[in-house]
Order: C-alpha cells, then structure tokens, then sequence
C-alpha cells in the first residue's frame, strides 16, 4: 500500500476519527445504561470510557498524535511546542467528530429513545428530559454549583494533563511504549470512577459540546443549558481549557527538571544493570 504523506488534512481527518471513536463507546455505553435498564455502576462506565479512549489513541496517534480533546491541543499548544496554526484545525475536527458519532449512536438507538420517552411519559423539549440528554454529554450533581462544576472540571483535567505528561515522558520511570495508551485510558477511568459522579468528569470540550450540541438540534431543549440559570454548556468547555493548560504547565516545573536525563543515572529502582547501578552509586558518593 502506498504510503500518504503526512499532511495538516491527514491529521485532523485522524483527530476526527479518534474523537469519534470515543464518543461512539462512551455514549454507546451510556445509552445502554439508560435506555436499556443494563447493570452498569459507575466504575464500569468509567471503564468503558477509559478502554474507549485507549482505543482512539491506538488508532489514530501515529498520524495526529491523538489529542482527541481540544483541551490537551490548546495546552500542548501553549506549553510544549505543538504547531499553534493547527490547534483551530484539531478542534475543529475534534467538534466534527464527536458530533457525527453522537449522531450515529443515535440512529442506532433511534427506537429505543421513542420507547422509552413513550413509556416514561417524556416529552424531549422538557427539562424532565435532561435525563435522556444525559446521554450524549455531561451535567453536574443538583447539590454542585455553577462554580463548583467548574472547580471540579479544573482539577480533574488539570490531572488528567498532568498525569498525560508523566506517562509520555521517557525519563519519568520505564519507557511506556504501545502501553501508554492502555495507561492513560486507565488514567481517564481512574477520574470517572473516583470524581464522575460530580460532574460527569468531561475534560473534553468536544467530547461534551459536540453531542450536547447534536441533542439540542433533535429536540432536546435543555441541553445546551442544563435547565440552570447560566447556561451549563460553558463548563466542560472553559473548566477543562483552564484545567489542562495548569496541568500542561505544572508537570516541567514541578516534575520534569528533577528527572535523570536518559542515559544518566537509573531512573527505575532495582532495574538498572550493575555497571549503571554502580556508576549511579559512584557519583552519589562523590556528591
């Protein structure tokens, strides 16, 4: 097969599919959840989440790099030198994605949602059915405020990047290679298990704002607003923004100067072979 040469077109179609393929399990999982009565607990919807995430980096990271989240482009952007002319383009495909694969589940569960509006007595344009819009995207406990949706937001993706960079950082512990995606879908359904039933842990502009936009468009009336006084929407946008650009810019000061550098000192404890191991214990001494 003849190989393309990597172009600006190429990636973002990549980020469109990668941030399609999340949205395409983690609403397909969802949906499963509510629409079919299945036995789904909050840590096995994290989880699918996560494997789901997993899954688009797989796919798509050797082309685009798999940001998959316009969070972690804008931060990358601004603190570790990815090419800023791309970020709009990424996000872009990021919206388009996550909105074409909400879409897609949607037909695919079209008749469920009827049946299951008819016998709940649901009328979509309500903001009873916030329950159902729940499905694309993600909304905050009643008890959490507007401020502190977002402060949950923050910090949960200020994590989420901070935690992305300690798994990709070859001096920061055993080189990672084809496992560092599985890590950090891991990571990701660490945070849903432990902090999702707050906010829905979003961290992901498009991953909340593209489905959020589609329900709107099919008939969900409060989508966009969550039935709150501020509209909701601006939450899993701007909270993870801010969140991943602190997190983006707190790893190299706070982490990565403390690092050995590769091929100086053992980074791994009980994993250095004798000659590294004394050559490290050598100029301990001599320090």
């Amino acid at each position: 097969m003849k190989k393309a040469s990597s172009t600006l077109l190429g990636e973002c179609v990549s980020e469109f599919i990668g941030t399609g393929l999340l949205i395409f399990f983690g609403v397909g999982c969802v949906a499963a959840l509510v629409l079919t009565g299945a036995d789904f607990g909050q840590w096995e919807i994290s989880i699918v989440w996560g494997f789901g995430v997993a899954i688009a980096i797989y796919c798509t990271a050797g082309v685009s790099g798999a940001h998959i989240n316009p969070a972690v482009t804008i931060a990358l952007a601004a603190f570790h030198g990815f090419d800023k002319s791309k970020v709009v383009p990424y996000i872009i495909s990021q919206m388009l994605g996550a909105f074409a694969s909400a879409a897609l589940v949607y037909s695919l569960y079209s008749n469920l949602f009827v049946e299951f509006e008819l016998a709940n007595n649901m009328v979509r344009s309500s903001p009873e059915a916030l329950s159902t819009a729940g499905i694309f995207s993600t909304y905050a406990h009643p008890a959490l405020s507007f401020t502190g949706a977002m402060a949950v937001e923050f910090v949960i993706t200020a994590v989420l990047m901070f935690g992305i960079l300690a798994l990709g950082d070859e001096n920061n512990g055993a080189a990672r290679g084809p496992m560092n995606p599985l890590l950090i879908g891991i990571l990701i359904a660490v945070i849903g298990g432990s902090l999702g039933p707050l906010t829905g842990f979003a961290m992901n502009p498009a991953r909340d704002f593209g489905p959020k936009l589609f329900a709107y468009l099919a008939g969900w009336d409060y989508a966009l607003t969550g039935a709150r006084d501020i509209p909701y929407f601006i939450v899993p946008i701007v909270a993870p923004i801010l969140g991943a650009c602190f997190g983006g810019w707190l790893y190299p000061k706070a982490i990565a100067p403390y690092l050995p550098q590769a091929g100086h000192g053992c980074t791994i404890p009980n994993q250095c072979d004798d000659d590294e191991l004394a050559e490290t214990e050598t100029r301990e001494v001599n320090a």
